[in-house]
């Protein structure tokens, strides 16, 4: 049996000399030597499951991944954060390729959408320096609060009823169908309010830009709330978009010496087999039980944020 011991001998150190290059290499050391096989494997059932719920809800898992990493396994901060990223790309390849290919994401509402969060990201990145992080997390949280309102009063709604396509979405051709395996038929929807669903993804790339985190939160309440798509259209876009956007941020950890190789290895492989699992789930489930498991990673999220903004370490 291969067990966690071989990789961090003299010999396998050498391997990842030249990943380590742009590593801080005391820090990777330290967490090298406090690795065990049992260890390997409680991330990577952990990750299993987070990659499931991410897949579900369109979050990717990096909202449950660093708080494991720090509170259950005493990893650092910055080198959760890279796993976490490398968690998102993770579910995203693992599910979002199978929600194209069962004709669930809208990939013209992805793309489209994707441009918003791009120039947002640009403007976050821009104004970083310039605005007091802790207070930006503390105003995000309390916004994703207020935010479960509208879906808890929505909570039996199964399908959006009285959505029109605006002009812009008829301009863009950006309506839908897609075969829903729960109710057994096929399902015609409609897209409204695509403005104000543009104006919130550049305030969600706007988010990631200034705080450094994921925004699939903001993608699936812009999709979902403004734009008034189906939930399980909502939350398979979003895990499309965020592949795309934690992409292009894993070069940047990887330069800051950020991804653990040894960590992001077990986060990837659990995630990507739980993100497989959910995209199976997501079939099975109503639009409802979807909504239901999304306000509980909403509320999830706000916490994490106004533990951020207090400056209270986890």
């Amino acid at each position: 049996m291969v067990t966690l011991a071989a990789f961090t001998s003299p010999a396998s150190f050498s391997v990842f000399a030249n990943l380590a290059s742009a590593l801080d290499l005391n820090q990777l050391t330290s967490v090298l030597s406090n690795h065990t096989f049992t260890t390997f494997l409680l991330v990577f059932a952990a990750s299993l499951a987070a990659g499931l719920i991410g897949a579900l809800v369109g979050l990717g898992g990096g909202v449950f991944i660093v708080p494991i990493l720090t509170l259950g396994f005493g990893v650092p901060f910055p080198i959760a954060a890279g796993a976490s990223i490398v968690s998102v790309i993770a579910t995203s390849s693992g599910a979002a390729a199978a929600y194209v290919r069962d004709h669930i994401t809208n990939l013209r509402v992805g793309m489209f959408l994707e441009i918003g969060t791009t120039l947002g990201a640009l403007c976050g990145a821009i104004l970083v320096s310039f605005l007091p992080v802790g207070v930006l997390f503390l105003i995000f949280g309390a916004v994703l609060l207020v935010s479960a309102i509208p879906l808890i009063a929505q909570h039996r709604e199964e399908l959006p009823e009285g959505v029109k396509n605006d002009r812009l979405a008829v301009a863009l051709a950006l309506d839908g169908t897609y075969p829903d395996q729960k109710l057994g038929r096929n399902v015609t929807y409609q897209v409204t309010r695509t403005p104000v669903g543009f104006a919130m993804m550049y305030v969600a790339g706007v988010i990631s830009g200034l705080l450094g985190i994921g925004s699939g939160v903001f993608k699936v309440l812009a999709l979902d709330t403004a734009m008034r798509l189906p939930m399980k259209v909502s939350t398979t876009t979003s895990n499309f978009m965020i592949g795309v956007t934690a992409a292009a941020s894993a070069g940047i950890y990887f330069a800051r010496g950020q991804i653990d190789p040894l960590i992001a290895a077990p986060v990837a492989l659990g995630v990507v087999i739980g993100a497989t699992v959910g995209a199976q789930t997501l079939a099975k489930l109503t639009n409802v039980a979807l909504r239901r498991i999304f306000v509980v990673v909403l509320l999830i999220s706000a916490i994490e944020m106004f533990l951020h903004g207090l400056g209270i370490k986890y």
